[in-house]
């Protein structure tokens, strides 16, 4: 895909990821951006810097759960600023937790940010990419939805199912001359993984580090975009030597914060004839 000329969608625009891609596309001579999160101040920010590289910019401040209103503003957005060539689903979430001290809260956000926002977003986008029988879909996936990770879990889930979700699209779409790819950065230095417990011998890449990957990514037919040599090792791995990788899963996992609680409430759950 040349983005020459092209308008580009970016969900979770406002920081991360998202926003380092919006830059990078700028940089390399897109028409315009579309910016979509939910923090109006910081949106407005990166609209700045992208309007600073003399690349058209609109920004758009909404929660992807909200039906209604995405359906609303992805058609007054289309008959706005015309067909959008490329939609970058990059808004996600991420807790950090045993599974056993999981909150359900959390983890029904997680899920609705990170799958059915985009399903819904990518659904109204596709439609009308397909009338115009041209586009590109990119899903924002994870090394975490190829291997799981411990204290992820919900996260992981997540990331397995956006490259299912991308796998089958990419089949349903490609007679309507729509590309379908996933990207899949490792542990990212954002401001989502500042407060996680690190594992061990993974070195974080950066999100401009990611971007570059995916703009060069968009070049090539291949229909994952994996970021990093830690990442391409880490596939091999689990391809040639499964049994290795989940040793080194099991050194490289941070410690689960030691707790007695899920136990206790485990045991009233019990039937005393059970545990004898």
């Amino acid at each position: 895909m040349k983005i020459q000329g092209k308008v580009a969608l970016i969900t979770g625009a406002s920081r991360g990821i998202g926003r380092a891609i919006a830059l990078e596309l700028a940089q390399q001579g897109i028409k315009r951006v579309i910016l979509i999160a939910r923090d109006r101040q910081k949106l407005a920010e990166v609209a700045e810097e992208i309007s600073a590289l003399g690349t058209e910019v609109s920004t758009l401040a909404i929660d992807l759960t909200q039906t209604v209103e995405v359906n609303i503003a992805v058609a007054q957005l289309w008959r706005n600023y015309g067909p959008i060539h490329l939609l970058v689903n990059c808004a996600g979430v991420a807790y950090q937790n045993s599974f056993l001290q999981s909150k359900l809260p959390q983890v029904q956000e997680e899920i609705s940010v990170n799958l059915m926002g985009m399903y819904n977003l990518t659904s109204l986008v596709a439609r009308r990419m397909a009338s115009h029988r041209q586009g590109t879909i990119v899903n924002v996936s994870s090394l975490m939805g190829k291997i799981a990770a411990p204290t992820m879990a919900t996260y992981s889930a997540t990331k397995f199912a956006i490259l299912g979700f991308t796998q089958a699209l990419r089949h349903e779409l490609a007679p309507y001359n729509i590309q379908v790819k996933a990207l899949l950065p490792s542990l990212t230095d954002t401001d989502m993984v500042r407060n996680f417990q690190l594992f061990r011998w993974v070195i974080p890449t950066t999100a401009q580090k990611v971007a570059q990957t995916l703009v060069s990514g968009l070049q090539r037919d291949s229909p994952e975009i994996l970021v990093g040599w830690q990442s391409h090792l880490a596939v091999w791995c689990q391809r040639l030597a499964p049994w290795l990788l989940e040793i080194i899963l099991n050194f490289t996992t941070p410690s689960a914060p030691k707790s007695k609680q899920p136990y206790k409430q485990l045991r009233k759950l019990i039937p005393s004839t059970l545990e004898q």
